[in-house]
């Protein structure tokens, strides 16, 4: 069984008129997920008015996780400084601002809107590790992966799959976690997490680093010092394919896995690689999301008894979003 941790107040972060990463991203998980037949989710914004053209899966279920709690100081402090925090939260409180060169902004709820964010990466680690079920999925908004410890990113307060792998060590004493990003972004603040732990395998595919934001995840990044090793960058040309990132996955991911042996996997489920999104070269299908999801749950099987924790980042197209997200869960399920 899959779990679905999620909630209506992600669509309260505001961050003004066209921006992409806005509150209607979490408004078409969640039709996508009712029109699939996925779960039984209310309909929280009768107002929002997309159709996706989804079929009824009759034979995937998910378990509702319910309403995640907001991540306090303490948990946030497990990967970012004192300061970093701070400004979100004095920011947030001013009203609303934006927290970085001009792609964060934040109106007065995006802060604890940012710590429910964490707490639903949290209650699916909980849930995974607990045996309450196998896998499980966190939709979620703002996403994570570009916040490094020190600030602010790409549309990002807190990385909250980071935050979550430091809640696996600690709460559950997981020595191994990998995480796989497959978001067409580099997930520098992931990274910049553990670029020098080895008790964390990051490994991020990407668009070329030369073409697009934030400009980092270089094959030559393998991490520092005793985490040399431990990050593999894979970075691919504008007009990538299934094909590309399928071969990639064979020939580079799974090999690494089989050699650092997670005990728990953790995805950072970006789906902005869509060949309809708007902030990206790459051409991904939704089966293509579905087929290197099934990829990650066979090495997930072979490893850590099937435990994967993933949580949502990007994607831009809201059709193109809700029907990745189904194609994901399936293949999870």
């Amino acid at each position: 069984m899959t779990g679905f941790c999620s909630s209506p107040d992600f669509a309260l972060h505001v961050t003004g008129p066209h921006h992409p990463e806005r509150p209607d991203r979490v408004r078409a998980v969640w039709r996508a997920v009712r029109e699939a037949g996925l779960l039984d989710l209310p309909d929280p914004w009768p107002e929002f008015q997309i159709e996706l053209g989804l079929k009824r899966q009759e034979a995937v279920r998910l378990a509702a996780l319910g309403d995640p709690a907001s991540a306090g100081d303490e948990v946030l402090l497990t990967v970012h400084t004192p300061e970093h925090v701070a400004r979100v939260q004095r920011v947030c409180a001013a009203g609303g601002g934006v927290l970085d060169l001009g792609d964060t902004p934040v109106g007065a709820n995006s802060c604890d809107v940012a710590r429910l964010a964490v707490g639903a990466v949290m209650r699916c680690c909980d849930a995974v590790m607990t045996g309450e079920v196998k896998r499980a999925f966190a939709a979620v908004r703002p996403p994570g992966h570009h916040a490094e410890p020190e600030r602010p990113m790409g549309f990002c307060m807190f990385s909250n799959v980071a935050i979550g792998a430091r809640h696996l060590e600690r709460r559950h004493a997981v020595r191994r976690v990998a995480i796989v990003d497959f978001d067409v972004h580099h997930g520098n603040g992931t990274q910049a997490a553990f670029e020098s732990d080895p008790s964390v395998l990051f490994i991020s595919l990407h668009q070329d680093p030369r073409t697009l934001y934030p400009g980092s995840g270089y094959a030559w990044e393998t991490g520092v010092g005793a985490g040399t090793g431990f990050t593999l960058n894979i970075p691919f040309r504008p007009g990538a394919d299934d094909e590309d990132y399928l071969h990639a996955i064979d020939q580079q991911v799974l090999p690494e896995l089989d050699r650092f042996r997670p005990e728990v996997m953790m995805i950072s489920a970006g789906f902005d690689a869509h060949a309809v999104d708007p902030l990206a070269q790459v051409q991904l299908s939704e089966e293509g999301f579905e087929h290197i999801t099934e990829l990650l749950v066979q090495s997930a099987e072979h490893h850590c008894g099937g435990r994967v924790v993933s949580a949502l980042e990007g994607g831009y197209n809201l059709r193109a979003l809700g029907r990745s997200v189904v194609r994901h869960l399936i293949a999870l399920s």
